[in-house]
């Protein structure tokens, strides 16, 4: 696990702009279960997580018309059930982290794993999400 002094500034910069978080594996089936669209931002330590996942998210949340009906997010490797709780519902992808989920009524309708990440400005990031919100929001 990582230590909390390294990942509460992390965790703050997605909750401190309208993010609830998910702690535990009831409250992700909780949440996922709901009618309605539902995004997962799966937090990270990892660079590209502060460079651009993060960033790319709050742009997209920030100037898209249509938005999800709720914003989450759990961190991974500090979050530890949850995180295998929100996994088991991206199955058959592999765990990634960072990585951005969105579920429609309970069923995954999108999602940007790690290598999709990784070297992308936060900007083009921002434009796949809110075409994802475009389409299912």
């Amino acid at each position: 696990m990582y230590p909390a002094e390294l990942v509460m500034p992390m965790k703050a910069e997605l909750t401190d702009n309208g993010f609830e978080e998910l702690l535990t594996s009831d409250k992700v089936d909780e949440i996922l279960k709901k009618e309605g669209t539902t995004l997962v931002m799966i937090n990270s330590v990892c660079g590209c997580s502060a460079g651009t996942a993060r960033p790319g998210v709050l742009l997209a949340v920030a100037h898209s018309e249509k938005k999800p009906d709720r914003l989450t997010t759990s961190f991974a490797g500090f979050d530890l059930a949850a995180i295998q709780q929100i996994r088991s519902h991206l199955l058959p992808y592999p765990p990634s982290s960072p990585a951005i989920a969105l579920f429609k009524d309970g069923q995954l309708v999108h999602f940007i794993e790690r290598h999709m990440i990784e070297g992308r400005p936060a900007q083009m990031i921002a434009a796949n999400l809110a075409d994802a919100f475009e389409q299912y929001c």
